[in-house]
């Protein structure tokens, strides 16, 4: 089955039509950006539209947002002012024309690795994205985890630290992401008197510096805490890393060194960790599965 794949960002909304696990054609243009729903909704179907979408080619939609368990309404989008509570799964089925389902982003981003990447073949896995924010997925017996409420699997909100305030919309403290986020990250280098725009591509060239040191040493500790945290409560097959963080040279080295610390045996032998290989493909292709798997939820 084929199926149009989008993944919907704050800052750009990338496309594609997926057939036989290869993308055929390919869209990205800048996010509307007064991001009004029903100016972005038409900026979907615009694009769905010029990929060949009709009644028989569905369209998969990623959402950077919390989802109802159903997959019918918003419950949360922190950067998209008006979305929340929206039945946006239907209102995408009307502008399109076509089959729609929806699906958080960081999940999308799950199922892609296993529709065409690191996690093909594999039923029982985790994806952790580490970015401005961290997102996650977990796949059990080969079905997305989504929980009672559709909101599992918000790895950037499990509780790492304690009054670290985390981002817009949250209102939690302590979160994974308060400490080890892009953003929080570049906020303490800042504080470190690293610089006052400090960009961390530079600050991870600089990683051994004696000033720069800590504030790497700090997060890849919390980072590999927070992995093997993830281990032990779902006992993956494979962990995948996603997310700009871990492309900087011999990031996965070093954060893969940090994890068996926190490990109990036997997870210490179990332990298999690898980074993505879609990268920013795969929520474009796990936006297409979603789709395909709602319309063939046996295969």
């Amino acid at each position: 089955m084929q199926a149009v794949g989008i993944d919907l960002g704050g800052h750009k909304i990338a496309a594609g039509l997926v057939r036989n696990v290869t993308i055929e054609a390919r869209v990205e243009e800048q996010t509307d950006q007064t991001r009004e729903p029903r100016v972005i909704i038409a900026q979907i179907a615009r694009i769905a539209a010029s990929l060949g979408t009709g009644a028989d080619v569905p369209v998969g939609v990623c959402i950077p947002a919390s989802i109802d368990a159903k997959r019918e309404h918003i419950m949360m989008m922190p950067n998209f002012a008006g979305w929340n509570e929206l039945p946006i799964r239907q209102m995408l089925e009307e502008a399109t024309g076509a089959s729609v389902a929806i699906e958080n982003d960081a999940n999308g981003y799950a199922l892609g690795e296993g529709l065409a990447g690191a996690a093909v073949g594999i039923s029982d896995y985790i994806v952790l994205t580490l970015g401005t924010g961290i997102g996650g997925g977990v796949v059990s017996g080969g079905r997305l985890l989504t929980g009672a409420h559709g909101m599992a699997g918000e790895f950037g909100h499990i509780v790492l630290g304690r009054d670290e305030p985390c981002g817009p919309g949250c209102c939690g403290f302590g979160h994974f992401e308060a400490l080890c986020g892009a953003d929080a990250l570049e906020k303490q280098a800042k504080k470190m008197g690293l610089g006052p725009s400090p960009v961390l591509k530079e600050l991870w060239q600089r990683k051994n510096d004696i000033d720069v040191a800590p504030l790497w040493d700090s997060a890849l500790d919390n980072m590999a805490r927070g992995i093997a945290s993830l281990v032990h409560i779902f006992d993956p097959e494979l962990v995948i890393i996603g997310g700009g963080l871990r492309k900087g040279e011999g990031f996965m080295e070093l954060l893969e060194a940090r994890i068996p610390r926190y490990l109990g045996e036997p997870f210490r032998r179990t332990l298999k960790i690898r980074s993505s290989e879609l990268d920013t493909d795969a929520p474009i292709f796990g936006a297409a599965a979603s789709v395909i798997k709602k319309l063939s939820p046996f295969d």
